[in-house]
């Protein structure tokens, strides 16, 4: 039953996020440049070498035996899920010299096998991304399930991304942004509270 909800924790976590996310835009760049099977496979890699990898290490980092080590850390991870929703209310600014978005651009211009490229792009694109840092909370706070919460970090970024794909212009229509965002951050502050409240009493 664990290994289901730990699934479905990193698939809601990771999907919703990245609704809307810089690396879901620059996967619609590439729906032009090849079939819509390779640009999905890219982004299974990218997520696998970036999501996996937070994952991985922050389940060694759960699984150390010092009882007190872990509750400090847990109570990290769940402190930083609120901070990552109530951040997620604050405006962003606009910035015209993003140097990560500038540097991804130029990726996306480069004339190699697409699936490579894509997963070059996600990985660099969810570097320090408050999903990344997400699947390294979640890899502290079940350090057993790591596949499960690696395939659920996966299936979450594919299937945001096919929106991005297939459905980019109709979700645009029908479903505001800013409704998309706020779902996530509730979500972030909803496993935040439920974790710290569960952990201190």
């Amino acid at each position: 039953m664990e290994v289901i909800y730990t699934f479905f924790v990193s698939f809601f976590l990771v999907f919703l996020s990245e609704l809307g996310d810089k690396t879901q835009l620059l996967v619609l760049s590439f729906s032009t440049k090849d079939r819509a099977k390779n640009i999905l496979l890219g982004v299974a890699i990218g997520t696998f070498f970036s999501h996996g990898l937070a994952i991985i290490f922050g389940s060694k980092l759960g699984s150390l035996g010092d009882d007190n080590f872990r509750f400090y850390l847990e109570i990290f991870t769940y402190i930083s899920f609120l901070l990552f929703g109530i951040f997620g209310f604050i405006p962003e600014k606009e910035t015209t010299n993003n140097s990560k978005s500038s540097f991804l651009q130029k990726v996306t211009n480069i004339k190699l096998n697409y699936i490579f490229i894509i997963a070059i792009s996600i990985v660099i694109g969810e570097l320090g991304d408050k999903t990344f840092l997400a699947s390294l909370g979640l890899g502290v706070k079940y350090p057993a399930y790591k596949i499960s919460l690696i395939m659920g970090s996966i299936m979450g970024m594919v299937l945001s991304n096919s929106f991005a794909l297939f459905f980019g212009r109709f979700l645009g229509n029908k479903f505001n942004p800013k409704f998309v965002k706020v779902l996530s951050n509730i979500l972030f502050l909803l496993f935040g509270s439920i974790g710290l409240i569960n952990l201190i009493f």
